[in-house]
């Protein structure tokens, strides 16, 4: 089975989320299934130079983006068993940064066409096109539009995954001429069109034979108009051909056994070096030193989709428990105002660390005890599956990935690997967090509890079985 892997980002070369991560780690999982998969993605002016200096310039090109004939490179690299190709042209990304642009479109425009034109020129004709968000989402229009007759292309199968709906590729139907030179029949609602406007994502959700996202129940939810960001509709639509696969976790890089950033590294054998770790962050961080203090924490984007505003609306509860509060992360800057003012006013518990700082986040993770997550929606969530590793027990809300991942704690049964609710309600959450510190109240219990948390398995392995099995279903 040949699949070419088509993302806008990849770890280690180019993260701003959780596609990064995806695009190293499921890949990377599949090869070790004979899966001959492979990843193609822009040469950003940000992939570390260690990396540009092993680049082997394979192909160069002309791509047309509408009227406009652009040049694109095609370099090589393979690593850790993955070959990569990246598609070079400086005007579009030589640029700080991947996305935020005016010119977003124009550049994904011709990102997308690169993809489906690369494939006359690697050596490589898959049998299947992953693409990736909206970023790549063109990709499967252009092949459907004017490539299906060369021989090269008649029989690829395309599936689009959808990691975050509301990020959708949405723009004036004049770049449908534009930028894809495209008939007027991608002008009609059967298509492209979605109240008068061009939408990348509605073309790919229509256009590929299969359409997955990154968690059974976001799957689901996207169906209904809460969650499916308008386009609800044709995703009912085309329900029979949409699925959910839960994302996993690279276990090589988050693993407290073996993680680098770490105090001191511990396994779920050996929990007394978790406390160390807690005692040398709180003396990092100014607070008082103490291992029966519970320390909750948020790792996030400081944005809506989060539940930010739940957390400020019982801000003060909150800090009136018996805990330590850890914050990190940027975002929006009323979001970011508030934990400022309310790190001066709650100096003795609460940090609000306004900035992204990895190694700061893995001894949080390291640190803490329990994993706040009360997200309004959450396609699939990686913070929980971390938290988990590390024996940090997730709060969070039931959405999403967060709902397939975490089994409640069922004082009766003993069951549960963390705290749910259901209600996007900060009364309901700061409920949870109380039964929470209620639980770590209880030693015996908190540390069978981390315990189970610790021996969940949510790497790769489960997730790339899955792809396997969906990727074979197309044939």
């Amino acid at each position: 089975m040949k699949v070419l892997f088509a993302t806008s980002e990849a770890y280690p070369f180019f993260k701003s989320g959780g596609l990064g991560d995806v695009s190293f780690g499921l890949p990377n999982a599949l090869r070790k299934m004979d899966i001959d998969i492979r990843v193609i993605m822009p040469k950003y002016k940000e992939i570390p130079e260690k990396y540009k200096k092993k680049l082997k310039k394979i192909a160069k090109f002309e791509v047309n983006v509408g009227w406009r004939e652009q040049y694109c490179g095609i370099e090589y690299l393979e690593l850790h068993g993955i070959p990569f190709y990246f598609i070079d042209n400086e005007y579009y990304f030589k640029r700080p940064g991947a996305y935020g642009y005016y010119d977003d479109a124009e550049r994904f425009a011709f990102f997308s066409r690169a993809i489906v034109e690369a494939i006359k020129y690697i050596d490589f004709i898959p049998k299947v096109l992953h693409l990736n968000d909206w970023q790549t989402s063109m990709a499967s229009v252009l092949l459907n539009a004017d490539y299906r007759q060369y021989d090269e292309y008649k029989d690829i199968k395309t599936i689009y995954t959808i990691h975050n709906l509301r990020y959708q590729g949405r723009y004036g139907l004049d770049i449908l001429k534009d930028l894809f030179n495209l008939s007027y029949d991608y002008y009609t609602k059967d298509k492209l069109e979605y109240y008068n406007t061009a939408n990348f994502t509605k073309g790919a959700i229509i256009e590929s034979d299969l359409v997955t996202t990154v968690s059974k129940t976001y799957a689901d939810e996207i169906k209904y108009e809460f969650y499916g960001e308008g386009l609800d509709g044709i995703l009912r639509e085309k329900s029979y051909k949409l699925q959910g696969v839960l994302n996993g976790v690279d276990y090589h890089i988050f693993d407290p056994k073996t993680d680098d950033r770490l105090y001191h590294k511990y396994d779920s054998r050996n929990l007394k070096n978790k406390a160390k770790n807690k005692m040398e962050f709180q003396k990092d961080m100014g607070l008082e030193v103490n291992k029966d203090i519970p320390i909750l924490f948020f790792i996030s984007r400081l944005v809506e989709q989060k539940g930010v505003d739940l957390i400020m609306h019982v801000f003060e509860e909150i800090m009136n428990l018996n805990l330590q509060f850890i914050l990190i992360g940027t975002g929006d800057y009323y979001y970011e105002d508030f934990f400022r003012r309310m790190e001066e006013k709650y100096k003795d518990k609460f940090r609000g660390i306004i900035e992204f700082n990895n190694t700061l986040a893995h001894r949080i993770y390291a640190s803490g005890d329990f994993c706040l997550m009360p997200s309004k929606f959450e396609p699939c969530g990686l913070t929980q599956l971390i938290a988990l590793k590390y024996g940090s027990l997730p709060i969070v809300r039931e959405t999403g990935g967060l709902k397939d991942t975490i089994t409640p704690y069922n004082e009766y049964t003993k069951e549960g690997n963390g705290f749910s609710f259901s209600n996007y309600n900060a009364h309901d959450m700061l409920y949870k967090v109380k039964d929470a510190i209620n639980l770590y109240n209880d030693k015996k219990e908190f540390k069978r509890m981390v315990k189970n948390a610790m021996d969940c398995d949510f790497s790769w392995k489960q997730s790339a079985l899955e792809y396997k099995n969906v990727y074979e279903s197309l044939f």
